[in-house]
């Protein structure tokens, strides 16, 4: 991000919107204080907060991290919320009032003492932000707050924050793809540009109706607009990959989050899997994906998968897995392992012990097609939320798997990249490739998903009530959208 001159009023709701990589978040932490000193070498200009540099106001700014893992500190939930409370000095009784104010109105009905690590990333997310509305900042900074929320998370959270700016006046900056989940609360947009600076800066009405094809041009999502739908998957006979009957999953022995699930997994077929936050999706992918056991029931692979392996996927090596199954995980940076874009790309092709030229050319395949190739010797851990999604996609992609399990594929991406991204998927689903996406982007599953599998939240000893069903392929056949 450079030569940005720009003053945000006290008590105005900013949305800032821009392509991946354009520098969104990292005008956030700036704000917060969190980026060092201007004497690091890496910040040229000035940014102030009320007069001052960010670092010096504590507690000023409140701040929600693109990824919520990063900031759960504490073991228990209600010691989360209370963490950044107890280090203002906030009194004892005041503080649980706090924490159980943020807590529902952020809609996350959790007793106090429910442990952090057993939260869904929806969860963690509603978590994150009920630690910041505790702290009343005069200043509340949003890093995609609701991109992991089903769409009544969605709204909730919208409210709270809302709720929040509308009682106290503090100023609100969120940093949010999709615009038309924010406008009904915001009075300014600004378009940060790819090169620099600001392209937009208004009236929400005014700028999304004045400057929408260059809003469009730079990938920025506009209210209403698809991107790109697929066509239809081809008709015919369908060839199961995977099958599960009667499957428990769960992450903890004898803790099942949800009991007898019956799906297929087919070849050339991009099958959704949908529900609400907490209800298991993550854990019935990762169970799929051949990385957790299943706790009952039957999970197989056909034999056009197994090739000579026994049908149970867990019990599969990692190599087995390589050319079988490829996973994506909900959190980019779990799956990260080298120093460089490049050298991660190459991690699953080394594995497979193919040669210099065969790593080189799918590497650079995929860093062309995925807009990574100006990226290539960067660290993983300091690209964009945006980029380190397509960072994790392009690293399973890599070894050609042929059923490949995708959780929350479409995080952090603007309207081109969620474009470019889509059409990479569905080139596999068309080349005979098994898709699986966790998700809760219903524009995903509604352009995109062949088969929807909806899992609901299950009452105590209930087997899962859930079906599969045809995902958007009536409005697709006949036709690829803009």
């Amino acid at each position: 991000m450079q030569h940005l001159d720009l003053e945000i009023g006290p008590g105005e709701r900013v949305l800032l919107l821009g392509a991946s990589g354009a520098g969104k978040s990292t005008l956030l932490h700036g704000m917060a204080g969190v980026l060092g000193g201007d004497d690091d070498g890496e910040t040229l200009g000035e940014l102030l907060v009320d007069g001052r540099h960010p670092a010096a106001i504590r507690g000023r700014a409140g701040l929600v991290l693109q990824d919520p893992d990063a900031q759960v500190i504490m073991a228990r939930v209600g010691d989360d919320v209370a963490f950044g409370l107890e280090n203002l000095g906030v009194a004892r009784d005041e503080i649980w009032l706090r924490v159980r104010s943020a807590l529902d109105a952020v809609g996350l009905d959790l007793p106090l003492g429910h442990a952090t690590a057993e939260l869904s990333g929806g969860q963690r997310q509603r978590l994150a932000l009920a630690g910041v509305l505790a702290m009343r900042p005069g200043l509340i900074l949003l890093d995609e707050p609701t991109a992991n929320l089903d769409p009544e998370g969605v709204r909730e959270v919208r409210d709270a924050v809302a709720a929040v700016a509308s009682a106290t006046g503090t100023t609100l900056v969120v940093v949010e793809h999709r615009v038309s989940t924010w406008l009904p609360v915001v009075d300014r947009v600004v378009v940060l540009g790819a090169a620099g600076g600001v392209l937009a800066d208004g009236r929400p009405s005014e700028v999304l109706a004045e400057r929408a094809d260059e809003l469009r041009t730079a990938g920025v999502w506009l209210p209403d607009e698809v991107p790109w739908r697929a066509p239809a998957a081809a008709a015919g006979p369908r060839h199961p990959l995977l099958e599960a009957s009667a499957l428990d999953i769960g992450r903890t022995a004898g803790a099942p989050v949800q009991l007898g699930i019956d799906l297929t997994v087919d070849a050339g077929r991009v099958l959704a899997i949908a529900g609400p936050n907490g209800v298991g999706k993550s854990t019935l992918a990762l169970t799929l994906a051949g990385l957790l056991e299943p706790q009952g029931g039957d999970l197989a692979a056909s034999e056009l998968l197994t090739r000579g392996l026994r049908p149970e996927p867990w019990r599969w090596r990692s190599r087995d897995l390589l050319t079988r199954i490829g996973t994506v995980f909900q959190s980019p940076e779990h799956q990260f392992l080298t120093g460089s874009v490049r050298a991660e790309l190459e991690v699953g092709p080394r594995a497979l012990k193919l040669g210099a030229g065969e790593r080189r050319a799918r590497t650079d395949e995929l860093l062309g097609v995925l807009r990574l190739d100006h990226l290539a010797g960067a660290n993983p851990f300091t690209l964009s939320g945006g980029e380190k999604r397509r960072l994790s996609v392009a690293t399973a992609i890599a070894t050609r798997p042929r059923v490949l399990v995708l959780d929350e594929p479409t995080f952090g991406q603007d309207a081109a990249t969620w474009r470019e991204l889509s059409k990479l998927l569905v080139g596999l689903r068309d080349d005979g490739v098994a898709l699986v996406a966790v998700t809760h982007d219903e524009v995903f599953v509604d352009a995109i998903a062949d088969d929807r599998f909806e899992l609901r939240p299950r009452e105590q000893g209930a087997s899962t009530q859930a079906a599969t069903t045809s995902a958007g392929v009536a409005e697709r056949r006949g036709g690829s959208g803009r």
